[in-house]
This record gives structure tokens, sequence and C-alpha cells, in this order.
């Protein structure tokens, strides 16, 4: 047998990273997974739990997804929601133009069963519209006193960063206020300063995500969303959270830090999969996309193996 016949049958096969990644948040899905949180550090007087204005309580549940999903959109940095109602009542007022937020709860309502005609208890989903206290003005939320936010020297993940510089023909990136977002209409990532991020590996992981967005412009994979963009919260949109989430996995565990950081994406991906309705289907087809917008952020011909 010729030498070069010998080393091609006892060549090792090529690592399939993004099916590693797949398969690892998959099986995080089925096991659970903890709920997602806000890596970006905040004023000193808040968890980044979000609760309840009026009661002091934390949310529960799909609530404490879409809340603190919603406060990482906007930009809000109080942990506190209160209904229409209740700012009024305390002689507040919810500011002109602001947008409410959809809370979930069950109530146990009476009935008649139907075969029996005995009385029973029925779970109903029922809902309500929050507001974050940052919304609001004449109101005072425990968090929003001012507060020094400690941080250490960040210093940069050599292959992370060396990602990020590469990505050829990619969006501005404006490193600015406190929260993280893609901007397709001037294609512009706008994302906290690294150091207020609570590691290396959460800062980049969401540049990363914010990152496989950019490549959903036209000028790039033409995904719709400068031309057409999904409202917040929409199935659409919840999808292409998916395909963002998976393309930053996949970034990650190119750039070596995907351990530190495969639980909260697939925490991240787990409440977006539960808006829609369950569909596991929907992590593999986000996983496909996702690996085309890692693809062209490391500049690699989708037809490489």
């Amino acid at each position: 047998m010729a030498r070069g016949d010998r080393n091609k049958n006892t060549r090792k096969p090529r690592r399939d990273i993004y099916q590693e990644v797949t398969s690892r948040i998959l099986e995080l899905l089925e096991t659970g997974v903890a709920p997602w949180r806000q890596p970006i550090k905040r004023s000193a007087n808040g968890d980044g739990m979000p609760k309840s204005l009026s009661s002091g309580k934390n949310y529960r549940g799909i609530n404490v997804f879409l809340l603190a999903m919603t406060s990482w959109a906007h930009g809000y940095e109080s942990d506190y929601w209160a209904t229409f109602n209740q700012v009024t009542k305390q002689e507040g007022k919810v500011k002109k133009g602001e947008k409410s937020t959809l809370v979930v709860f069950w109530k146990q309502a009476a009935t008649k069963d139907k075969e029996s005609g005995d009385e029973i208890t029925i779970p109903v989903l029922r809902h309500y519209n929050v507001f974050n206290a940052e919304q609001c003005d004449g109101i005072e939320a425990p968090d929003q006193a001012t507060g020094e936010i400690e941080s250490e020297p960040f210093v940069p993940i050599v292959e992370a960063d060396r990602i990020v510089t590469s990505y050829t023909g990619g969006p501005l990136v404006m490193h600015t206020g406190s929260a993280a977002m893609y901007l397709p209409k001037i294609d512009t990532v706008r994302i906290a300063s690294p150091d207020r991020f609570d590691s290396r590996e959460s800062y980049y992981a969401t540049l990363f995500h914010e990152l496989a967005h950019s490549t959903g412009h036209k000028s790039r994979l033409n995904r719709g969303l400068d031309e057409s963009p999904a409202p917040f919260g929409s199935p659409d949109y919840s999808k292409e959270e998916l395909v963002a989430e998976m393309g930053s996995a996949f970034l990650c565990a190119s750039a070596g830090i995907s351990p530190p950081t495969i639980e909260q994406s697939a925490a991240y991906i787990d409440g977006w999969r539960k808006k829609l309705k369950d569909d596991k289907k929907l992590v593999v087809q986000a996983a496909g996309q996702g690996q085309r917008a890692a693809d062209h952020i490391l500049g690699v011909s989708f037809e490489v193996a």
C-alpha cells in the first residue's frame, strides 16, 4: 500500500463542531435548563430578576424570560414592572409613546364537569400588560438609585477577537449604552462596553449574537431584516432570535469559549422555543441558518464540510 493511501485511511475524520453544539443544546433542552439571565451588569442595586413594583415579588416561569428579554432589547436598567393602574395609583404616569409588555398567569376558574355535572376548577390562562419603571415618570423603583458598577480591566480573548475583526464587510460596531442590539436600517451593532459584562465569554457570546443578526442584512445572507423587520415577540422575530443564538453558539465553539456559554445559549433558545409552542424542529432548522451565519462571519464557503 502506498504511503499516501495509508495516511488517507488512517486520517482522523474532521470534527463537526456545529453538530456537536447543536446536539449539546438539544440535550440541554431535553433535560431542562436554568432561566435565561441578563449578562450585562447594571446598577449596583438590582439583581436582574424581573419584579412586581406593587408587591416586590419576583415574576416566575415564562414571564421571567419575556420581561428580561424586553429589558435586554430596550436597555432598561430597572428590574421593576407595573400595570398602568398601579402606576396611576402611585401618582405616576406612563411616558407618551411607551408600549406595554405582556405578562401571563394561570387562574383557577370554577365550572361544571360536562359528564358528571360536578363543580370543578380548571386552570385558565390570563394575561395583563406591564410597563418597566423606566417607561414611567413620577414613580420610584427600589433599584433606581444610582450606584457605581464595579468592573475589572477587560482582557480580550485572542481568538474571539480575531473572529470579530476578521468579519469582512461586517456592520459598524459601537460600544455604548447598557444593552445590545443590531439595527438593520443603519447596519450597526450597539453593545455595552466589554467591562460591563459579567465575563469576557458573555461579552463575546453577546457580540457574536448581534453579528449573527447582521448576516441577515440584504447585503449579506438577506433574511429580510432591513426591508421587512418583524415585530418584537412575533413568530418571525422569535425564529430570527433562534438563528442568531445558534450562530453565536457556533462562533463561541470556534473561538474555544463554548463550555462557559453553552448553557446560557440553551436557556435563551429554550425561552423563544417555548414562545413558538415548543416546536423542537425549529431548533434544528435554526441551526442550519445559524451555521450559514457563522460561516459567513468566519469567511468559510458553505460547501466546505
